[in-house]
């Protein structure tokens, strides 16, 4: 149990440090939509519609065991949440992050179109960021799907998670309004020299990968999270056990010496009687 709580904790930590390098680089991304959309009075961007007839959904779960509960929560919120936006079972488009979690849905009652491993490191992040991108672009293409959703669990303290929901696509018009009316927070504003769409739709690249990054760095510290809280609930179950045990044994042990005592007096009463 300590050997796996001390893994957990590593673990965590390391997944926690991704997350943390995201913001400044999440921060320069906001800056450069921030310096393009400046220089751009008219843009277009696919608003939130009213309509939610064909949504597509990214689905991190885990692949490992003694994670507790985390899949059977991230199935839950993403079916529960799929099905307040009124989507029928046959119009969503799943991809799911983990075996196991697949084979959930597949027991619920939901298909699955994709699923993909979940990366053990860091390192493995970055490579499924991109297969997943491509996989979000291919929908685009072939199915034109209204919306696309990220579900994932977020770690909240060092032992505790809890599902989380991000709206991926179509880009938030009124979040891009907000970065347009920002003031620049220097007195050297930036200038470019690429046009403006190309520039615009590598940005929003750029946007989706740290989405994708953050959602693999926190369900992984999230997984781990819930390791740590399982192995701590084991630990805790062990020592109660070991409480008992010792208890129950020194109960017999103080019986075992108490009927020997009886069996020394007996007899030296009955060797008394004889004399």
């Amino acid at each position: 149990m300590k050997t796996m709580k001390a893994l957990a904790a590593v673990n965590i930590r390391q997944y926690e440090r991704a997350v943390e390098s995201l913001k400044d680089y999440n921060r320069t991304v906001e800056l450069g939509l921030e310096a393009v959309l400046r220089d751009s009075p008219h843009f277009m961007v696919g608003a939130r519609s009213a309509s939610k007839d064909r949504l597509g959904a990214v689905i991190f779960g885990t692949d490992q065991g003694m994670a507790g509960a985390l899949n059977e929560k991230v199935l839950s919120h993403a079916l529960s949440t799929m099905e307040s936006l009124g989507v029928k079972a046959e119009d969503r488009t799943i991809m799911v992050i983990g075996e196991r979690l697949a084979m959930l849905f597949e027991d619920a009652g939901q298909p699955v179109e994709g699923v993909s491993l979940v990366p053990s490191s860091v390192s493995g992040i970055t490579p499924k960021v991109q297969d997943t991108l491509i996989k979000i672009e291919s929908w685009n293409q072939e199915k034109e799907l209204d919306h696309i959703y990220l579900f994932y669990s977020r770690q909240t303290s060092s032992a505790s998670y809890q599902p989380h929901t991000v709206h991926l696509l179509p880009m938030d018009k009124e979040w891009l309004l907000t970065l347009k009316a920002q003031s620049w927070p220097s007195r050297s504003i930036p200038l470019f020299t690429m046009e403006w769409g190309p520039l615009f739709s590598s940005l929003i690249r750029e946007y989706l990968f740290v989405s994708l990054f953050r959602a693999f760095a926190e369900s992984l510290a999230s997984e781990n999270a819930s390791r740590l809280a399982s192995m701590q609930g084991a630990e805790k179950n062990i020592e109660e056990m070991l409480a008992e045990l010792n208890s129950s044994f020194h109960q017999r042990r103080q019986m075992s010496i108490t009927e020997e005592l009886l069996d020394i007096v007996v007899g030296f009463e009955a060797l008394q009687e004889k004399e």
